[in-house]
Parts: C-alpha cells; structure tokens; sequence
C-alpha cells in the first residue's frame, strides 16, 4: 500500500483505501454487517481465510479467563503463571487486530466525511500512514507461525575468536538483548553468567519472556562479528572479535520431548560472581550434560541447587525441543532454506565502529548507520527484516 503524496486529490486516495480496507479482510474472517461496501472493493474478500484465527483466539481468551477465575487456580504458582503469560500472548495478537477492525469502519466514515470536506484530506492521509504501519507490524507478526513461536526465549551468548576483545563483545551483546526486552516490555532473567578474568564474560545465558519472544529472537542464532578499534590494545590497533549466540523456545510443556535420567551427567559446583559467601562456600551451581547429543547446559543463578537443578532441566528440554523442531523442518522439506548461514558457528551479522559506524545484517543486507542505537536495544528492525527475508527465500 503507497500512501498518496500531498498534491493528490481526495479522488486519487480512494484506491489507496480500497486496497487499505481489502488487506483488512485479509487479516480477519470479515463479518459484513452492513449493506455498504467500499468503492472498487472485490466482495469475495469477506469470506477468505485470515492469516491469525481471529474468532479462535476470542475463545482462548474466555477460556483461560474462565480458568483464571476459579478458586484454585493460584494453588500452583508456576501453571499459573505459565497460563498468565499465555494470556498475555494472547492478547497482544487480539489487541492489533481489534484495533484494525474499529480503524477501518473508522476510514470509511472518514473518507464519507472527506469527499464532502476537502479540509479533512490532511487528517485522512495522516490516518492512511498509521493505518500501513499497522498493517507492516501486523503483516511480520502473521509470519510467527512456528511450533515454539509463542515461547519465551533461551539465549545463550559465548565468546569466541577475538581474545579479551571477544569476550567484551559477549557482553556488550548481553546487555543489548536486555535492552532490548525492557524495550518490548518483556521480562529478562540471567540464568548464567561466567565471567572472563580481564573483561566481559566467556559465556552467559538469558531468558526472555513475552508475546512472540521466541518467534521474533530465533533468527539470531549464529555469529555476530564486531570490528572496532580495541580499547584492550596499548598501539590502537583495529581488532575483529565474534561472539556466538544461540536460541532456543522457552518450552513449557515438558513432556512433548522426554529425557531420559540416566542419559544426562550431572555435575555441581561452586557458583562464580556475584551471590554472597553463601553462593560461593556451596556447590549450587549444576551443569547437565545430554550423552546422546552431547548438549551441555548450565544454571547458577539460584541459592538453591535444587531450583537450580530445576531450571537447567527447563534449558535442557529448550535445546532438544528445537533440535526436534529442526527434524520435523528438515523432513517438510526445510521451512529454512538458510540452515547452513544461519547455523550456530555462522556470522550474521557484522557490528562496525571502525571505520564507519554501522550494523549490517549478512543474510537481509538491512542497514542500520547508528551503531549506539543497535547496542541499546533497537534491534527490530534486523528482526522484522529476517523474518519477511526468510519468506522470500523458501
């Protein structure tokens, strides 16, 4: 959809509104409640298929309040909160699209009002340029429709090649996650942290939680490569330093991928960091190992090794509910045509402070010339773009 320039007259917007008001349809199983339809609009548009189950996601909605409402239902606190966040989920989809459904009875009224007052033209286009954008956000949210989309996230940042420089790389992508969940109102929790003896950390794992965390993070997953001049080097010399980040679904229904006890090596040991003596004369930490795939997961942010233990075990079924979810991809004839570039190991990024600033995506080639505002968090748009690419590309 083009938004007409200012010299348009009112005539020339009609098409745009038409097309506006089509693409509406599109998004939502169209109940025409009136006689009245819209200038060159093609009437077979109220009876296609929605890109989200609008009327089904109504029901889950009223279910898991009705669920909410009953006496017992904080008597297990984490379903609980499980069931909240789902909700949550919920309605951050239902919310856009209720508020796309009023904004299209609302610009056919206007364009009613417009046609009669060519004074309304001005607010008419400012109301087609928010109308698109919706449109945009909503169009990149059709396309998180994998299996774990829905789930929180799992990162798991590690510094690679680069020395010292590599692992305040690590940290500094650490901290642009953060940045970027408190951005979108999600939640973040460190559930490990393995600092580096000179600077940043030699490895870290975050989770983040809220609507489509998964789904928007998954892309991800690979190299990010940093140039810069390094402030850990006495001559000023320009240094390249990687560091690998790794995603996986927050998986809350455990029992879709079974582990088998004695196929995970149990190792505990004293936490590092941060904690208090008590944290540090304990062996809390735990680190599990899966035999079968060789997968190495590890959790020290509790005082409890058993919260600990508990944790880990959530990470462990993540890692082997994606390695699953990459099967069943493989097997449907690869939704992922980029596997081998966007491979954990691969770069996908390239992060420039020397000699130009900016941010370039490896797989989109989207651009960003504000290296600061990728750091603090404004990584939508490499997230947006990955996800239109990765359609385009299947």
């Amino acid at each position: 959809m083009t938004v007409p320039d200012a010299g348009s007259h009112i005539n020339d917007i009609v098409p745009t509104i038409d097309s506006t008001v089509l693409s509406l349809r599109r998004y939502f199983r169209w109940k025409k409640k009136s006689k009245t339809v819209p200038k060159g609009s093609n009437k077979g548009f109220s009876n296609s298929e929605t890109l989200f189950d609008y009327a089904g996601k109504q029901t889950e909605v009223q279910a898991i309040e009705k669920q909410m409402a009953q006496t017992e239902f904080w008597d297990h606190q984490e379903q609980a909160q499980e069931t909240v966040a789902r909700l949550k989920t919920t309605n951050a989809i239902l919310k856009p699209l209720d508020e796309l459904l009023i904004a299209g009875g609302d610009l056919e009224a206007l364009l009613e009002m417009a046609e009669e007052d060519e004074g309304l033209e001005q607010e008419l286009r400012g109301e087609l340029t928010r109308l698109e954008k919706s449109l945009e956000a909503l169009e990149v949210q059709s396309l998180l429709d994998g299996m774990h989309d829905a789930a929180g996230a799992i990162l798991t940042i590690n510094a690679r090649d680069g020395g010292t420089d590599a692992n305040d790389w690590a940290e500094m992508l650490l901290r642009m996650y953060i940045q970027w969940a408190q951005k979108n109102n999600y939640s973040s929790d460190l559930l490990d942290r393995q600092e580096n003896d000179e600077a940043g950390i030699n490895s870290a794992s975050l989770a983040i939680r809220g609507p489509m965390a998964y789904g928007y993070l998954k892309g991800e997953t690979g190299m990010h490569r940093l140039v810069r001049i390094s402030p850990f080097n006495s001559e000023g010399k320009r240094q390249t330093s990687f560091a690998s980040v790794d995603v996986t679904p927050e998986v809350a229904d455990e029992g879709e991928v079974e582990i088998d006890p004695s196929e995970v090596r149990v190792d505990t040991y004293r936490a590092s960091g941060a904690g208090g003596q008590h944290v540090n004369k304990t062996d809390s930490a735990v680190r599990l190992t899966h035999l079968p795939t060789n997968i190495v997961v590890q959790c020290q942010n509790e005082r409890s090794q058993h919260k600990n233990r508990a944790t880990a075990y959530k990470m462990l079924h993540a890692q082997l509910a994606r390695v699953e979810e990459e099967k069943r991809e493989a097997e449907q004839a690869a939704r992922y045509k980029d596997r081998a570039r966007v491979g954990f190991g691969s770069q996908i990024r390239n992060y420039f402070l020397h000699p130009d600033q900016r941010v370039k995506d490896a797989r989109t080639n989207y651009l960003i010339g504000n290296f600061q505002s990728v750091m603090d968090g404004g990584i939508q748009p490499f997230l947006d773009s990955y996800l239109r690419w990765r359609v385009k590309t299947n």
